[in-house]
């Protein structure tokens, strides 16, 4: 045995194991105590949980490494609790030919020190099948940038590939209705952050997630909604469902906790695709169960891009190191169960995006784990983050509840905020 964990309190079960770990796996988790000589961390009846997954992130490298990089993006993600991350396609040049592909791969190998995924952008769908082999995460589809004839082209493209069909992520917002909008308020030469979300209303997303549906269906492939905002958009999901079309969803952490009220007060710190939402509309705790995973779109910028006007700065929320002890907060709150954070977090994360060994702690699963302590209280601070983004819409949120060790295949990558050097490895090679 490589070494053992000592007294891990697993929830929601509220039971006291040992977990031995040989070679990054775990090979049993035992009630009894680890025998004398072995190598052993006491974790003293702390919970611990399966290493966090995040779908969503955008660590801006190559191109626009000034914002964020790998290394900087998974020091960030080790102090949230994440042992896994998937990078997003937009950057320079963007992830959409087995070129970019292969660099960004060489990129993250060299400076990430957790695992990580990638996944793909479709500029050209005669590369996709290309692409492909190389096994990204997904195709990640930005239908508010998009016409629909090409949208429809990239699903057709998809549909033809012999074998198993790779998993399309959309940003489901419709163009038509976001140009239109933004034409209509540029004009009207007003600069407050709540007119924004004016340009990008809850029909923009519904409109795009009923199209979205429409073509999952029509071609009988498997696609995931990113970053829902509205009740209606978790509706219609649902509805899809149960006519069996292959449709996963995601939230993210500001569209959870916050609402549009945070646009008037910490204006372009709290702008984001789609907006945050009034409380008529936007989703809060009680719709966990009908959502699938909690997505950080961890998107950063400098606080000088996002101290512009506000048509001009870039959207955008840093939220690898503050997502997990919000949640936590919430759980000591008895809003969310560990339960949940397992789901959405560790184990829906790893099924949708067939992340093999990851999600769960059994025998046998990769030793990604990451203990927290229910009672360690704190403020949310950007000025603290390991991340070049130095900014949060949370800021000054009191908290309770926090992750003090993170472990990736059986390395410790940090403990008490201090950080170790590892090398984090391609999830889907």
């Amino acid at each position: 045995m490589d070494f053992w964990l000592k007294d891990c309190k697993i929830v929601p079960e509220n039971i006291e194991v040992s977990i031995s770990i040989e070679d990054g796996k775990i090979i049993s988790l035992k009630k009894i105590a680890p025998r004398r000589g072995a190598e052993i961390i006491n974790m003293k009846g702390s919970v611990i949980l399966p290493g966090l997954i995040d779908a969503h992130v955008h660590l801006r490298d190559p191109g626009l490494t000034y914002k964020e990089d790998f290394r900087s993006g998974t020091r960030a993600a080790a102090i949230g609790g994440f042992t896994t991350i998937i990078d997003m396609p937009n950057t320079i040049p963007p992830t959409n030919t087995p070129r970019a592909f292969i660099e960004k791969l060489k990129i993250a190998s060299k400076k990430s020190i957790i695992d990580f995924g990638l996944h793909a952008g479709v500029s050209n769908p005669a590369d996709i099948n290309k692409v492909n082999k190389l096994k990204p995460a997904s195709f990640k589809i930005y239908m508010d940038l998009i016409d629909k004839k090409f949208l429809n082209e990239i699903f057709r493209v998809i549909s033809k590939i012999n074998g198993n069909k790779p998993l399309i992520s959309l940003h489901c917002e419709d163009k038509d209705i976001v140009t239109n909008n933004i034409n209509n308020e540029l004009k009207k030469k007003k600069f407050k952050p709540e007119n924004y979300a004016n340009t990008r209303p809850p029909l923009a997303e519904t409109t795009a997630v009923s199209n979205a549906l429409s073509l999952a269906h029509a071609y009988g492939l498997t696609i995931h909604i990113c970053h829902v905002s509205v009740k209606e958009s978790v509706e219609l999901i649902n509805k899809a469902k149960k006519l069996n079309i292959s449709v996963t969803s995601e939230i993210t952490p500001h569209h959870l906790l916050l609402n549009l009220n945070y646009l008037k007060k910490c204006g372009n710190f709290a702008k984001t695709n789609p907006p945050l939402r009034d409380n008529e509309n936007k989703i809060d705790v009680s719709y966990l169960s009908n959502i699938d995973i909690i997505g950080t779109d961890h998107a950063p910028h400098t606080n000088s891009e996002k101290e512009q006007n506000i048509w001009d700065a870039p959207p955008g929320i840093p939220n690898l190191e503050s997502t997990l002890p919000l949640l936590l907060n919430e759980t000591n709150r008895q809003n969310i169960t560990f339960t949940d954070l397992k789901k959405l977090l560790c184990e829906n994360p790893a099924k949708i995006f067939h992340l093999k060994n990851k999600g769960f702690i059994k025998e046998g699963m990769d030793a990604d784990i990451v203990m927290v302590d229910m009672k360690k209280e704190g403020i949310i601070n950007p000025d603290n983050f390991k991340s070049k983004a130095k900014y949060s819409p949370f800021k000054g949120f009191k908290i309770k509840g926090m992750p003090i060790m993170t472990m990736v295949r059986g390395e410790v990558v940090m403990e008490e905020g201090e950080l170790f050097k590892n090398n984090g490895k391609f999830v889907n090679s």
